[in-house]
């Protein structure tokens, strides 16, 4: 008879992994070990050879658009989505153009 944790550490679950650029989408499906992390599925992936300017270290993972600690085991049909560092803040980026639509709307330039 096989031990209980041989048996759960063959079992595969199916995830997948989202990467996206400005001009271009990756998204994989993987079969992944139960006990996966968000940050094995990234490596086990490909996308860190795929994207050599890929820093994992510099990135956050989120699960459906909620950020999660690259520790995070996984779940059957997770998608594991690595987001990029902003280049802008999106607060600032608001406000300016808030203050820009007052100019507009006062007729100034």
């Amino acid at each position: 008879m096989s031990d209980a944790n041989e048996l759960t550490k063959s079992e595969l679950i199916e995830v997948e992994v989202a990467y996206a650029l400005p001009e271009r989408q990756t998204l994989l499906r993987l079969k992944v070990p139960v006990g996966t992390t968000a940050e094995e599925a990234v490596q086990r992936s490909g996308l860190l050879t795929r994207y050599p300017d890929l820093d994992l270290n510099a990135s956050k993972l989120g699960i459906f658009a909620k950020v999660v600690p690259p520790q995070r085991e996984l779940r059957e049909g997770d998608r594991v989505e690595i987001y990029r560092p902003l280049i802008a803040d999106p607060k600032a980026v608001r406000q300016k153009r808030a203050e820009e639509g007052k100019k507009l709307k006062k007729g100034g330039s």
